[in-house]
């Protein structure tokens, strides 16, 4: 009797295992042509608008930087250096110093030659407290703002008080220590003065700096990362950003721009009511929230997606923080969509009600849970003596095969695009990691998935947490 129900489970899970994993397939062949179709678009578009010619226009769009730093005494000089050097002709740095408890400060003050100055700041978005805000005595650094406050426990309170204090109608939010390419605020800038429907937000590609030659606080040399977790992540980055990310932008779908390099309008940002502190996945939610608003007051919006890289930032190299980062973007995610669930094909919504978040929910968050059931019905079939030796190898190809040719293609893609890295040796090096990341890696964050399910459904509290940095590589003299 138990045999038999156990037998009818277990060939009904493998049935629907076999459609969703079909239907899978199917939606991202279409991404895949989606993002291949707008990557074309992208290039020859870029031949008949001249950047120049945006740049010596008197309508440029003038663009507040907007970065938090916690506890950055180490590197903090260098950084707003390299934040200096961008080449945009209107545009101000706002440095958010979130309640340091080392030298973050001094060191600005001492380097930037800071004053503290009268500052009218009108909180739109609440804060904790801001302390203070600091100009420097010198020309030199006169787009250098210093905004000192108290620790928010977020980057999204911190984000917040950058965007209240800023002056322009564009901000582009940055970590303080990603290095950015010298261009990106004209390339990030460009799409909302060039589209006539308001452009509410831009992103871009975001490569790891882990094993990069950095030279105080600018990009020397670019190299394939060293150590595994950062090896791995880079496949992650380069799949996500080149293929997912520019298919959702073509069809107007984006609903992640992410926290280390996005561009908003800040007057839907404001009227959304700015980044929410309690998130553990701010840029999603606050993406998916000026959607809401707009769609709420019927305007026509786009949120659109660079496909270069222009930003590069360190990720984690130890299991350890790798975890707590997966851990918090896993609870993001649920409690994204838990938050907007009302918006889940609702015909006021748009493709976001009907295509956007049901994409999110189907293949996002349930795909961990899928495979977690998958196991311990493939456990049971072994025990029980029925499992489908031949059934289950032909559905593990297929997935395999098709995941290896997608990642495989947004590699070559990148390469030939961009060529973004120092030789051919990293390339296949690259190339072979995407061979054994689904029986090495994906595990893991499959792991990291659930367990932040689990966390968030329990209601337990989890903060940002600290993201432990090594460096950077110094270049050599020869």
């Amino acid at each position: 009797m138990i045999h038999d129900f156990l037998s009818h489970l277990i060939r009904g899970y493998d049935l629907f295992i076999a459609w969703f994993s079909i239907a899978y397939i199917l939606f991202y062949i279409f991404l895949s042509i989606l993002s291949y179709w707008a990557i074309i678009k992208h290039l020859k578009y870029q031949k008949y608008l001249d950047e120049e010619v945006l740049l010596r226009s008197n309508h440029i769009l003038g663009v507040s930087i907007v970065a938090p730093a916690f506890n950055e005494g180490v590197n903090i000089v260098y950084n707003v250096k390299s934040l200096l050097s961008l080449t945009y002709p209107k545009y101000e740095i706002i440095i958010v110093n979130d309640g340091s408890t080392d030298d973050t400060l001094e060191k600005l003050i001492a380097e930037f030659d800071l004053v503290k100055i009268d500052f009218y700041y009108q909180e739109k978005i609440i804060t904790q407290p801001v302390r203070g805000h600091y100009k420097s005595t010198n020309p030199v650094y006169s787009k250098l703002l210093i905004v000192d406050k108290v620790n928010g426990k977020s980057k999204a309170d911190a984000s917040n008080a950058g965007i209240n204090s800023s002056q322009y109608p564009l901000f582009l939010c940055t970590d303080v220590d990603c290095i950015l390419k010298r261009d990106t605020i004209l390339k990030l800038a460009k799409p909302f003065m060039e589209n006539e429907t308001r452009v509410i937000a831009c992103g871009a590609g975001i490569r790891i700096s882990n094993s990069c030659e950095i030279k105080e606080g600018f990009l020397f040399k670019v190299h394939y990362p060293k150590e595994w977790y950062p090896r791995f992540q880079e496949l992650e980055y380069v799949r996500s950003f080149l293929f997912g990310r520019m298919a959702w932008s073509q069809i107007n779908g984006l609903l992640l721009v992410s926290g280390g390099l996005g561009m908003f309008d800040k007057d839907i940002v404001i009227k959304a009511g700015g980044y929410w502190h309690k998130s553990l996945g701010e840029d999603m939610e606050l993406v998916t929230r000026m959607r809401r608003y707009l769609h709420d007051n019927k305007e026509p919006f786009l949120i659109k997606y660079i496909p270069e890289s222009l930003c590069w930032t360190e990720v984690p190299s130890t299991k350890e923080v790798f975890l707590r980062q997966r851990i918090r973007w896993a609870r993001g995610l649920v409690q994204t969509l838990y938050l907007h669930k009302e918006m889940f094909l609702n015909p006021k919504y748009g493709r976001t009600g009907f295509l956007v978040l049901p994409y999110f929910f189907s293949f996002e968050f349930l795909v961990p849970i899928i495979e977690f059931i998958g196991v311990i019905t493939l456990i049971a079939s072994f025990v029980f003596g029925m499992i489908d030796y031949q059934y289950l190898l032909i559905i593990s190809l297929l997935v395999y095969l098709f995941y290896l040719s997608i990642t495989i293609i947004s590699i070559l893609i990148d390469e030939i695009l961009y060529k973004s890295y120092a030789n051919y040796k990293e390339l296949l090096i690259l190339i072979g990691m995407a061979a054994l990341e689904p029986f090495v890696y994906h595990p893991i964050t499959v792991y990291a998935s659930l367990k932040g399910y689990w966390l968030f459904f329990r209601k337990k509290e989890q903060n940002w947490g600290v993201m432990v940095r090594k460096g950077y590589t110094t270049p050599t003299k020869k």
